[in-house]
């Protein structure tokens, strides 16, 4: 059996919360228990609503935020458990591409400052040679070699992103965690960055995480697919499968939320009502069964397990039970 590129095992996050006149110690559980696996060279989507600890997640796997508990194992290796001396060789396999292509980048620096500066922090290239292996960059991914002495101002959002992309492949990495890499561009250029990804995976082997609250993004890039909501993966599955058969009421929701192309197609519309509950206090037992119109008194006690339902789709609900 193959081993994953990044196993994560139990992995929670807590944030303490201010306390307040009871003095009582109150966390806001971004992550409560989260185990998945990413195989080398295939792009595992993670979705779900806002809050519901994409972006944390993705975090806790860089190492830029600590894990109250829990393992992610980096080709064997427990980042967990390693400082910040422990962590610096292993940074350059592993690079984020962040949401915002607006923010993401130093006004103030060139593109070629930009792209260079991981290569001169992980002393990857000669001083001498960065340039030229920066215009390489710029070229692999859509944009030109005279870009190299622009600034981040003098480009639109999709030129931005590319740069982004250029930044994270600085460093050869194995991993790229994108959060949201497209949700700040307009449909016709979130088009081009997914296909320049995949093209870009192809060229390189590159390893994804790929976090989105759009399935219909998802659907499109991913090889595999996880269900995230309050904190919990409640679904997963190789692509086809979960948009085909689709198990979890939430799951269901979410893929009755993307418009259909056809209108001759009839499909069953669920809606969700209320609100997703608090993550500093989480219902007892399944933590969607506030939502749900499925919902079983042991949901309302007892927290499903994370379990096989077909080869290869799992999933947290008592249904399947």
């Amino acid at each position: 059996m193959i081993e994953p590129l990044v196993e994560v095992k139990g992995l929670r996050k807590y944030f303490p919360m201010p306390k307040g006149w009871l003095k009582e110690n109150v966390y806001v559980r971004a992550v409560d228990g989260v185990d998945f696996s990413i195989h080398r060279g295939e792009t595992l989507g993670l979705v779900g609503e806002s809050g519901c600890g994409k972006t944390t997640v993705g975090r806790l796997i860089l190492k830029l935020i600590e894990p109250t508990n829990g393992e992610i194992l980096f080709e064997g290796k427990n980042l967990a458990l390693l400082d910040k001396k422990g962590i610096h060789p292993l940074r350059r396999a592993f690079q984020i591409i962040f949401q915002d292509p607006f923010a993401s980048l130093n006004p103030r620096m060139t593109v070629g400052e930009i792209v260079g500066r991981p290569m001169a922090i992980h002393r990857l290239v000669d001083p001498s040679q960065r340039d030229e292996r920066v215009a390489q960059l710029l070229e692999s991914v859509g944009l030109q070699r005279e870009h190299l002495y622009r600034y981040p101002h003098e480009f639109s959002g999709g030129q931005r992103q590319r740069i982004g992309i250029a930044r994270a492949l600085a460093t050869q990495p194995k991993l790229i965690v994108a959060d949201e890499p497209t949700s700040a561009l307009d449909v016709s250029v979130q088009a081009q960055i997914l296909n320049l990804m995949r093209q870009l995976q192809k060229v390189f082997g590159l390893t994804y995480l790929f976090i989105s609250h759009n399935i219909g993004v998802i659907r499109h890039i991913s090889d595999r697919v996880a269900v995230m909501y309050l904190g919990k993966i409640v679904e997963m599955g190789e692509k086809r499968a979960l948009f085909q058969s689709p198990k979890h009421p939430y799951t269901r929701a979410l893929l009755t939320a993307v418009p259909s192309l056809d209108p001759r197609r009839k499909r069953e519309e669920v809606i969700l009502e209320g609100d997703v509950p608090s993550p500093i206090r989480p219902p007892s037992g399944c933590r969607f069964h506030t939502r749900c119109r499925h919902v079983l008194a042991q949901c309302l006690e007892e927290e499903p397990l994370f379990h096989p339902v077909e080869e290869n789709q799992w999933v947290a609900c008592h249904l399947y039970e």
